[in-house]
């Protein structure tokens, strides 16, 4: 159950944007459209419920039941497919890249909080219906970014030749994988479900698409999750007057980069920054920009070209070959989907935010976004350190040499904290500074350098002390080094590193289910857990 919840601007691991967004601070109304609280999501689907089209939802329908077939797919995921095509059914959702075996244990925090969203909601508005969906990035070309997981501290990592979207690359070479991570792994029931799913997914499975919607329908296949590939002839169809728009008026660019301009003015982070066309143009093994010259268009690095006339023939034959870059997927997403809500991470969500008047310049509705759930989790053993060290669950966020002179002077049996004496210090020059005034006024600057290095001593000294309680403390201080190091791999939060195999190998099946009873969607705080 949780311990605790901490406000994300007091961890310290969240950008002043996103803590400021989370506060509702009146500086950031302008880049979102409805707030994510549950009061608002009524307005929201009335709003989605008016402008989405019929046959957009019978085309994804058709689009996703060709995806599943040949998957074991759950009652509970099949219900809500049928359920898409109804004018009163609606999307919460989640995208992530292709991450080797998930990647950071954030997938699973991102997909938890839609499936939770979507029971929230069910709950609040029994008369409409609600499917979690979990968007492969099948078209992301960036595979250094995936080609690995971190397993105990160890780095289990896929290499093989780049190049062009990860979604169609073949599995060669992950047998070689596999049998790293079986002998790092060991034995036991958990492991060797483990292995299972590693095997299934990537040893049985042709593309990396197709391995990880293996993985995630078996992850969450009793809670209805809905994975869609948007790499998808049909679906992209559908998007073919928003691309058109983008290569003749540049839309993305001329209403995103005014609103970036904006925020930099307001002293926030830009996250991403548009081009002038948004788009990228797909072919075996590649995956370029695609550029506007004095009225030609061309492909990146590549020989391919068109006139005006002949990309728009091109666009209306192939539309599969276009392929939107992280601008234009937000929209693409919203077309097809009848989405009421992104849930992402705080980099997600930052260019996002970036985007409103885009969706108003193409009269596409707006959805609201939510900051995904953040987890730390403690095992048993890990909880019970802690509690025997007197750390708190907010002091284990500290930067480790905080936290080491914070707990040295709690324990210490002497006063480390110079401040009185500092106080004193400064009390005394005072009186120096007025009897050089009355004296000789160039005698303030003698006092002034005298009184800075008589405090850099006493900072010295305080610093020399705490060290030497620290070596005097030093199996403490170990124990405390030990414990954050674990929970914060590499001196940065476990969400990001540590992949869930490592929970899974300690909870087994109950990870996910007692994710999914613990975790509120809408709580807005840092969860730590005590599993």
């Amino acid at each position: 159950m949780p311990s605790d919840c901490i406000p994300f601007r007091e961890t310290n691991y969240f950008s002043s944007f996103i803590c400021d967004y989370l506060d509702e601070k009146p500086e950031l109304k302008e880049f979102y459209h409805r707030f994510p609280k549950l009061d608002n999501f009524k307005d929201q689907l009335q709003e989605k419920q008016q402008s989405f089209p019929s046959e957009n939802r019978k085309v994804l329908k058709a689009s996703l039941s060709s995806q599943y077939k040949n998957v074991d797919i759950s009652e509970a995921t099949q219900k809500n497919i049928d359920l898409l095509d109804k004018d009163t059914t609606f999307t919460v959702t989640t995208g992530h890249q292709l991450n080797l075996f998930t990647g950071p244990l954030y997938f699973l925090y991102k997909i938890v909080s839609t499936i939770n969203l979507t029971s929230v909601l069910k709950e609040k508005h029994p008369e409409y219906d609600f499917v979690p969906i979990y968007w492969m990035a099948t078209e992301d070309h960036d595979f250094d970014e995936i080609n690995y997981f971190n397993f105990k501290g160890k780095k289990i990592q896929w290499n093989r030749k780049d190049g062009g979207a990860v979604g169609v690359f073949d599995t060669e070479g992950l047998d070689k994988v596999f049998e790293i991570f079986s002998s790092e792994i060991g034995s036991g029931r958990n492991a060797e479900r483990l292995k299972s799913l590693f095997r299934e997914a990537y040893l049985k499975h042709n593309n990396l698409a197709d391995a990880t919607r293996y993985l995630a329908n078996e992850l969450f296949r009793d809670y209805g999750l809905v994975i869609v590939d948007a790499d998808d002839k049909e679906l992209k169809r559908l998007f073919i007057p928003y691309v058109k728009r983008e290569l003749e008026e540049q839309v993305s660019y001329n209403t995103v980069l005014p609103k970036a301009e904006k925020l930099e003015a307001k002293g926030y982070k830009v996250q991403v920054n548009p081009r002038e066309i948004n788009l990228f143009y797909l072919s075996e093994g590649s995956r370029e920009r695609i550029i506007e010259k004095e009225g030609s268009y061309f492909v990146n690095d590549t020989e391919i070209s068109w006139s005006k006339s002949g990309l728009l023939k091109e666009l209306s034959e192939f539309p599969e070959r276009f392929s939107p870059n992280v601008m234009m997927r937000p929209l693409y997403q919203e077309v097809i989907l009848p989405n009421l809500c992104y849930i992402g991470g705080g980099g997600e969500l930052a260019y996002w935010l970036e985007l409103k008047d885009y969706f108003e310049a193409v009269q596409i509705p707006f959805p609201m976004l939510l900051l995904r759930n953040s987890v730390l989790i403690k095992t048993e053993k890990q909880a019970d350190k802690i509690k025997r060290l007197v750390i708190s669950d907010t002091e284990l966020f500290l930067k480790q040499h905080e936290l080491i002179n914070r707990k040295v002077r709690q324990i210490s049996n002497i006063d480390i904290n110079f401040d009185p004496q500092r106080k004193v210090l400064k009390e005394q020059f005072e009186g120096m500074y007025e009897l050089a005034k009355q004296t000789d006024v160039t005698f303030v600057n003698a006092v002034k350098a005298q009184e800075v290095k008589q405090l850099k001593g006493l900072d010295v000294l305080e610093k020399r002390l705490l060290k030497a309680q620290r070596i005097k403390l030093s199996d403490h201080v170990q124990r405390l080094t030990t414990i954050q190091n674990e929970l914060f791999p590499n001196q940065s939060l476990q969400e990001r590193n540590t992949n869930f195999s490592e929970m899974y190998l300690e909870y087994g099946e109950e990870l996910i289910s007692e994710l999914i009873k613990q975790l509120d969607p809408l709580c807005g705080e840092f969860v730590v857990l005590n599993m």
